[in-house]
């Protein structure tokens, strides 16, 4: 077994488009993992973590991948995440269970509109990681307005522990600010890193980088600080040594430079990863549910937790990071969330999607169980006191397509890939219309849904009809109402009696339930059949039948009936309660806004600029660079359908734009 010490898991997130899954390959190759290179795009078999048939089509990630490599002494974890917005619930779950990683950011573009939302994602779970500024052979590569913009729009202590030697066509290899020394890529592929001297017309941009990076960490180290003061040479061992305490507290960002299509750099990055990225030992103390605290002890207690599935022919695949003790196939556990016996069958540890045996996994382990039925998010245990392990952060759909079955027999189909993708995906949700009975998929996004129908009619060979997309409105009070209701129903039987007071007002969260009820007002027992009958008043507002978002219900008091009083009735009680106080406190609709980044030919600035304000859009700002525009607005999803299409006329197929959710706003016109 590998010390932990020398166990690193890490996932690689970035913008769409930055090179993420180009740069796996190459940490693939050069770890001994793969023997060919393979690209994203370009006709053959299409890169190693891309394995699903629509990954290869559309050429981009969809799921995350998983794979384990080894780079000198030190095992590596790798997950491979998507980048666009879409499928950002596999960032999330990814970055749930991760210990390290690293943001891969574009020479060109730099900060995006998805660096931004990863940035949020990694700083939600307190991720340590590295920067990797990739594509520095591409025209417009300045490395040094990317680093400013980390710093300006991240917020992040961003460093550069590398100086280009050249760009664009023109990169030849990077300048080690810690050891001083030229590091040049050699051979077919780059497997042969050369260190020489550094440049002569480099010497002196290289020194002043140098004194740069030491100024910066010399404030989290005292040592540093006084050999600074007195002139004395830094040491590598204590470089290397401040940069890993203050990327592990979060404090700082070790910035390094390549390209990995051009093969330049991504030696550097694997050695950064071993260096300065967390191992399980030296992530913080997970806390669970209980407020226990976990360490990474193979001798310690089982827990687990599942943070992703997949349903294959021979039953789930249910991928798992083992926070402390050891599993061993064959074992049995429990789930503590139905507190229910699981047996586990086969252990396995993944490579994109082929599998390799194991007998036994232990904590800081991120490995694949078959055959186990759970959900995704659930805490595995091997003894009593059950713990849970705090879940993640689901986003809310925005997006709604009708699908019907295009024969009789493609019904059963399509109702058995709906079921397995609501599994997999907690981002994709189905429901049926209430009124015409027809199903109804949400997700993130066109390309969220679209990939799904491709799947239903691939994998499961059943055709569909589609309807036009409709917009996830939301509803919303607009201010404080009380509510005093009295159910009272009396026929010759058993009567039904509830009777709740108590008031309601607007809240940043979605739904918050107080109980306020004294002197037993209310029996104990009927409080939750109340709460049960606020919630179920939230799925459907007074407006436009849209679900309710952000109430907070006061329950103050009430009265009860001995005989006639019963969980029945104070949930329907509650439930036209709520109604009426809602009704009163100025509800409104909310529609979700998103966030649209758009890169256009400067020619056509003004024509962009225009159409996204006649999609009322409003105009963030722009950033102008060589020869193009970044413009930034936030337009109402509604405006946005058939976009992509609208965007090629206005600018003869040139410009691309990338949008994700940003918030819920008041509509204030007419659909």
């Amino acid at each position: 077994m590998i010390p932990r010490e020398r166990v690193r898991n890490i996932g690689i997130s970035a913008h769409i488009d930055s090179g993420k899954t180009t740069l796996s390959e190459r940490i693939l190759f050069y770890t001994g993992r793969i023997h060919a290179i393979e690209e994203v795009r370009g006709g053959g078999k299409g890169a190693t973590m891309d394995f699903m048939p629509e990954e290869k089509l559309h050429g981009i990630t969809i799921t995350s991948a998983a794979t384990t490599c080894q780079w000198h002494n030190t095992q590596i974890n790798l997950i491979d995440t998507p980048g666009h917005v879409d499928f950002t619930i596999e960032v999330e779950r990814a970055l749930r269970v991760l210990d390290g990683a690293v943001m891969v950011l574009c020479a060109v573009a730099g900060v995006q509109s998805q660096s931004i939302t990863v940035d949020r994602q990694m700083k939600r779970y307190r991720v340590p990681r590295l920067a990797f500024i990739n594509k520095m052979d591409r025209m417009g590569a300045n490395p040094f307005r990317v680093v400013q913009a980390m710093r300006d729009r991240l917020q992040l202590n961003a460093v550069l522990l590398q100086y280009p030697i050249g760009s664009e066509d023109q990169f030849q290899g990077v300048i080690d600010l810690v050891e001083m020394t030229a590091r040049y890529f050699e051979g077919d592929n780059g497997e042969n890193v050369v260190k020489k001297s550094i440049p002569k017309a480099l010497e002196y941009e290289a020194q002043q980088a140098r004194d740069k990076l030491l100024d910066t960490l010399s404030l989290f180290s005292e040592p540093m600080t006084e050999m600074l003061l007195e002139g004395e040479e830094i040491p590598s061992a204590l470089i290397w040594q401040t940069i890993r305490q203050a990327t592990l507290t979060l404090e700082l960002t070790p910035v390094l430079l390549g390209s990995a299509f051009k093969n330049k750099g991504v030696q550097n990055l694997l050695d950064a990863i071993a260096l300065y990225l967390p191992s399980p030992v030296d992530r913080e103390v997970v806390k669970t549910a209980e407020f226990v605290s976990l360490y990474p002890n193979p001798e310690d207690p089982l827990v687990a937790l599942a943070f992703k599935l997949t349903v294959e022919s021979f039953g789930q695949l249910t991928y798992t990071r083992i926070y402390s003790g050891t599993l061993k196939a064959g074992d049995t556990v429990y789930n503590s969330r139905i507190g229910q016996r699981v047996q586990i069958g086969r252990l396995v540890r993944m490579h994109a999607n082929k599998r390799e045996e194991l007998k036994v996994a232990v904590a800081g382990d991120i490995v694949a169980l078959l055959g186990v039925d759970c959900a995704s998010g659930d805490t595995l245990c091997s003894a009593e006191p059950f713990v849970s392990l705090e879940g993640m952060f689901v986003p809310e759909p925005v997006i709604t397509l009708a699908i019907t079955p295009k024969k009789q027999e493609d019904s059963d189909r399509l109702s058995k890939a709906l079921h397995r993708f609501q599994r997999e995906d907690p981002t994709f949700r189905v429901s049926i219309d209430p009124e015409s009975g027809v199903t109804l998929i949400s997700g993130m996004g066109e390309l969220h849904l679209e990939i799904y129908i491709e799947r239903i009619q691939r994998e499961y060979n059943a055709e569909v009809y589609v309807g036009t997309p409709a917009v996830a409105y939301r509803e919303t009070i607009g201010q404080r109402a009380t509510f005093d209701y009295r159910l009272k129903k009396q026929s010759g039987g058993p009567g039904q009696y509830a009777h709740v007071s108590g008031w309601i007002e607007p809240t940043d969260e979605s739904f918050v339930f107080e109980n306020r009820v004294v002197g037993g007002a209310i029996p104990k027992e009927y409080i939750p059949a109340c709460e049960k009958g606020f919630r179920e008043t939230m799925q459907s507002g007074v407006l436009e039948g849209y679900p309710v978002t952000g109430v907070k219900v006061v329950l103050e008091g009430g009265s009860y009936h001995p005989i006639d009083s019963s969980e029945m009735a104070f949930r329907s009680g509650s439930h036209q309660a709520l109604e009426g106080a809602i009704a009163k406190a100025k509800p409104y609709i909310l529609e979700p806004i998103m966030l649209v980044e758009v890169e256009t030919p400067n020619e056509f600035m003004g024509r962009v600029q225009g159409d996204l304000s006649s999609r009322r859009g409003l105009l963030l700002g722009s950033e102008t660079m060589q020869g193009y525009t970044v413009i930034r607005a936030e337009v109402p999803l509604v405006k946005m359908f058939g976009y992509s299409t609208d965007l090629r006329s206005l600018t003869s197929g040139i410009a691309t734009f990338t949008m994700e959710f940003a918030c819920y706003r008041q509509f204030l016109t007419v659909k």
